[in-house]
């Protein structure tokens, strides 16, 4: 049954044009590199992209990831398929590809709940949890924060304190796989026809996790490194993995990084503190630097907000403002490469007239 994969009347709807065309609907749980595996009602299919839609794709967001409904030609008795359309979306966790290339990476789509995985050893990371924070408001997701490897802390709650603060209303939990402490209250968001996608750095325990929402080994997990106690990395490509109980679970290789993309709703989530209080400021366009009457300088004097918070906020201010001027550069140069490419065609055609 599709509602197993996580099919809804959102799908269904924006399905309807192509029910009366010989298609069939599909979920996306692997995808190689110019191939994808995808969940359908007569089976796994091995599945190639239509040279039409490859034609018309301009970003990266036109072509299927993991956890996309797409539209398919099924060739069943060669268990093969043919791509024709993605389906729109319900969420879409994105980051910046790794590296000074200017392009979107899609994580994860169609998620209900993100389990924000972290470490609580050497790997803890106040802001890098506020990076995830931002992508996985800006998704569409619900943010679950789990702080794994208990085991390895002095101190959980204290830590869990730390996250509290920047993560105000988001749900957190406590756990250890050695101690077995903490992991049955994960089993309530893994439910029948719910996608959870596991994100968080190298060894931080996500295999682990995804082997006891399975309850088996279905996963490599690898030991902890002498000397930095940080989980080794197994997990090498996003797999969408259909759960005994009917949930969906999508895990994801370790990011050694993470660069915001596309994310200033996000960003206003996840620190609504800040902006809270710089709407309180005397002038509309303040830069809390010195202005009269700053509402941000007077709550970092005060201790109402700290500097650590607030430079981070920043940062990602920057950072989303540069990868929006280079976004807007590099769909320009689409565009222009896209209307070279039909009038090159057009130029064939009429010389064969």
């Amino acid at each position: 049954m599709k509602t197993d994969l996580g099919w809804n009347s959102f799908f269904e709807k924006a399905f309807e044009p192509y029910q009366n065309e010989g298609y069939q609907a599909g979920r996306v749980s692997l995808e190689h590199k110019h191939m994808y595996r995808v969940l359908t009602e007569s089976g796994e299919q091995l599945a190639e992209i239509s040279g039409k839609m490859r034609h018309l794709a301009l970003r990266r967001e036109d072509y299927p990831a993991v956890g996309d409904w797409v539209v398919l030609s099924v060739r069943e008795e060669e268990q093969r398929a043919t791509i024709h359309a993605v389906l729109p979306r319900q969420s879409k966790f994105s980051r910046k590809v790794a590296g000074q290339v200017t392009d979107e990476q899609i994580v994860a789509t169609n998620v209900n709940t993100v389990f924000l995985v972290t470490a609580l050893n050497q790997d803890f990371n106040i802001r890098r949890i506020e990076r995830y924070l931002v992508l996985a408001w800006e998704s569409g997701a619900n943010p679950v924060i789990v702080l794994s490897k208990a085991d390895l802390c002095e101190n959980p709650e204290a830590l869990a304190a730390e996250v509290e603060a920047v993560a105000v209303g988001v749900p957190i939990h406590i756990i250890s796989a050695a101690e077995q402490r903490g992991l049955e209250q994960l089993g309530g968001y893994v439910t029948s026809g719910q996608t959870v996608a596991l994100l968080g750095s190298s060894g931080v325990g996500k295999s682990t996790l995804a082997n006891h929402l399975f309850g088996q080994e279905i996963l490599d997990v690898g030991d902890i490194r002498f000397g930095d106690d940080k989980g080794k990395h197994t997990t090498t490509h996003r797999e969408l993995i259909v759960l005994p109980g009917d949930g969906i679970l999508i895990d994801t290789p370790g990011m050694r990084e993470l660069q915001l993309w596309d994310a200033s709703d996000g960003l206003s989530t996840s620190f609504q503190d800040v902006e809270d209080i710089a709407q309180r400021c005397f002038f509309q366009d303040c830069k809390h630097e010195n202005e009269p009457k700053c509402a941000v300088r007077m709550a970092l004097e005060e201790g109402a907000l700290t500097a650590d918070r607030f430079q981070s906020y920043l940062k990602l201010q920057k950072e989303l403002a540069y990868i929006a001027r280079k976004e807007d550069k590099g769909l320009q140069a689409a565009e222009k490469a896209k209307w070279k490419k039909i009038h090159q065609a057009q130029k064939k055609q009429h010389n064969r007239i």
